[in-house]
């Protein structure tokens, strides 16, 4: 299997060469050439597991010089971060670094022997998520040539350090895939952190003080979470005599005692990567960063690492106290941050809680541990991949032509960019419309809860639902809106690279849409099967053809308006306003003679349910009860 090793130190390897490369052109064609690389190998991989006939593959059992290697690299990485720290002044934030490192490097140098058969795992989780980081990962990057000449066209306030973004892109893909295919958990640990410094610089990558604000505070969240991760790696190799994935969710599978405490730490760990509450602050603030870096860390990487570990860890979670408090905390975000995401305006901060809204769902169906509800899981993450970077990309492109993210500046921007309108309409229905797998996941995740009699997960994800389609539907009826027709005033300056990167992703969601039952019965049920042994065919194949008939209505609704438009421009009617109509239904003169533009604008509760008025109180209630389990847990407490 010499293509893994290769997923892994390829994309370094590029990042280095990213790092020396300063002409525009060169970077260009290496962006290209090698993500396509990516892909390839990505592909031969699946044929390789495939021809294996689909069964789960370990390898490589002599790792004591890799060992070596990335236990040299974590303690580099930890010199990195504390110098960065003391440089601008953070210096508690280094001891999140230095401590858990410290610690893991006495368990490896001086701790008992470890057993580990195997150091990476191959099975259908895994493989989904290589597909899921080679594809949407690497067609950001090729979104990010085009947008990045148009970021700092905009931006010239920003030092020009494309060279820098692009290897830290490229850093990224090789952290995800060692992360997601890796079984040793001191390997895991590596990786983790190197994602959670990668996704640092990225923010910070401005270097405004903002930036470096908000860099500062999701370093250390994620760090803290690090931490969490190292103890229960060392407490689970000490009292269990191996760092192996596998064997500590088998042992919690089982009910033994001693995985008890590990699993809760390294769930601990995976809300802070996936920003649950009261954590969800550092991915808001990574809305500083250019467009490409909130599409990498919201969609295909970063956030998904943590609900990679809780699926992981769901079936030794099923029915303990660890699993109420990962569900509880999953679904309480998805309510909150649903609340929140309705006052927002800017489009950008709609797409992060919406992100972390859904995130929480994902980890509350993890939380619940059941077959039904990680069939949810897998399809909502699938789903919410394809769409959010979609979303992410669109917003930054049509950015860059109305040089504004305003969802109300949005008005009408099927008749003023209706090429990006399009693709922004097909990514919101893909998050909130039947029959997207996003609304056909929450389906099947409110009828887990409910045959589970889960009374405060069906609240969360009833409500919380609601309130999904309320500030969607918002955004959507915008950019479909003809009430007051504006010339094309707008060049669209979308390049090449970004137009293929956004029409690459729109195909994949209908086809996605499309095939939604034949994936669930040749993958999804597979993958549930080798986690629990049973899987439930959620979703009748028959269902395929009224799937198809409902996409055709759905991606209707846009054309019939853009052609409704035009007819109304053939036979233009003045329309009544609380004075003289101009002549042109956008502007009247009031009774004092002035003349006022009329606006049709969206009512946003900013002042009722805004992020001002909801977070903190949020984040003091989910760490009062994170507090409370953990030391129920912890003390050998059990619901």
């Amino acid at each position: 299997m010499a293509v893994v090793p290769f997923l892994i130190l390829f994309p370094f390897c590029v990042s280095f060469v990213m790092f020396l490369t300063r002409n525009s052109k060169a970077r260009a064609a290496i962006s290209y050439v090698c993500s396509a690389v990516i892909i390839g190998a990505t592909l031969y991989l699946l044929a390789q597991w495939i021809m294996g006939g689909c069964n789960t593959i370990t390898v490589y059992t002599n790792t004591e010089l890799v060992d070596h290697v990335i236990l040299g690299a974590e303690l580099i990485l930890m010199v990195f971060v504390t110098v960065l720290c003391f440089k601008y002044r953070k210096y508690w934030i280094s001891l999140l670094s230095i401590v858990p490192t410290l610690l893991l490097a006495y368990f490896e140098l001086y701790g008992p022997e470890m057993e580990v058969k195997d150091h990476i795992y191959i099975d259908h989780l895994s493989i989904l998520m290589c597909l899921i980081i080679a594809v949407i990962g690497t067609m950001i990057i090729i979104y990010a040539v085009g947008y990045m000449h148009g970021y700092h066209k905009h931006h010239a306030d920003v030092q020009d350090r494309r060279y820098y973004f692009f290897a830290l892109l490229f850093l990224f893909l090789g952290a995800m895939f060692g992360f997601v295919l890796s079984e040793n958990l001191l390997w895991i640990d590596f990786f983790w952190e190197l994602t959670s410094i990668i996704s640092f610089l990225l923010i910070g990558y401005t270097k405004e003080e903002q930036a470096i604000h908000n860099s500062f505070r999701a370093l250390w969240m994620n760090l803290f979470g690090g931490t969490a991760l190292a103890i229960g790696i060392v407490y689970f190799g000490y009292r269990a005599g191996t760092v192996s994935l596998h064997s500590l969710i088998e042992m919690g599978v089982s009910g033994e005692v001693i995985a008890t405490i590990p699993v809760a730490l390294i769930a601990f760990a995976a809300l802070t990567k996936a920003a649950q509450m009261p954590f969800s602050t550092w991915l808001i603030g990574a809305m500083v960063a250019p467009t490409p870096s909130s599409a990498l860390l919201h969609s295909a990487t970063m956030v998904k690492a943590g609900i990679y570990v809780l699926l992981r860890l769901s079936p030794a979670m099923a029915e303990t106290s660890t699993g109420t408090m990962i569900a509880f905390i999953g679904g309480f975000t998805f309510l909150i941050t649903s609340f929140m995401a309705i006052a927002q305006s800017d489009a950008k901060k709609v797409l992060a809680f919406s992100t972390i809204s859904n995130l929480g769902l994902m980890v509350a169906c993890a939380g619940v541990g059941t077959p039904e509800t990680v069939w949810a899981a897998v399809f909502l993450m699938l789903f919410h991949a394809i769409s959010k970077s979609l979303l992410f990309q669109d917003v930054g492109a049509t950015e860059n032509c109305l040089h504004s993210r305003d969802v109300e500046d949005m008005h009408g921007l099927l008749f003023i960019l209706p090429r990006l309108a399009i693709f922004m309409f097909i990514g919101i229905a893909g998050m909130f419309l039947a029959p997207f797998g996003m609304l056909i996941s929450k389906w099947s995740a409110l009828k887990a809860s409910v045959d589970e009699r889960n009374i405060m997960l069906v609240f969360f994800i009833c409500f919380g639902s609601a309130t999904t389609s309320f500030y969607w539907t918002k955004w959507m009826g915008k950019i479909i809106s003809a009430s007051h027709l504006k010339e094309k005033t707008f060049r669209d300056v979308t390049k090449p690279g970004e137009t293929f990167s956004l029409t690459v992703h729109a195909i994949l969601m209908v086809l996605l849409c499309m095939l939604f039952p034949l994936l669930s019965e040749i993958y999804v049920n597979p993958l549930i099967t080798s986690m629990f042994g049973e899987a439930q065919n959620v979703l009748p194949q028959g269902v395929l053809y009224t799937l198809v008939a409902v996409i055709v209505v759905v991606f209707a609704v846009p054309v019939l308006s853009y052609l409704y438009s035009k007819n109304m421009r053939k036979t233009f009617v003045l329309s009544y306003m609380n004075g003289i109509n101009t002549g042109d239904n956008r502007k009247f003169t009031d009774s004092f003679g002035d003349e006022k533009t009329l606006w049709l604008s969206n009512f946003y509760f900013h002042k009722v349910i805004g992020q001002r008025k909801l977070m903190i109180p949020s984040q003091i209630f989910a760490l009062a009860f994170l507090v409370i389990m953990l030391s129920m847990i912890l003390g050998g407490v059990s619901l």
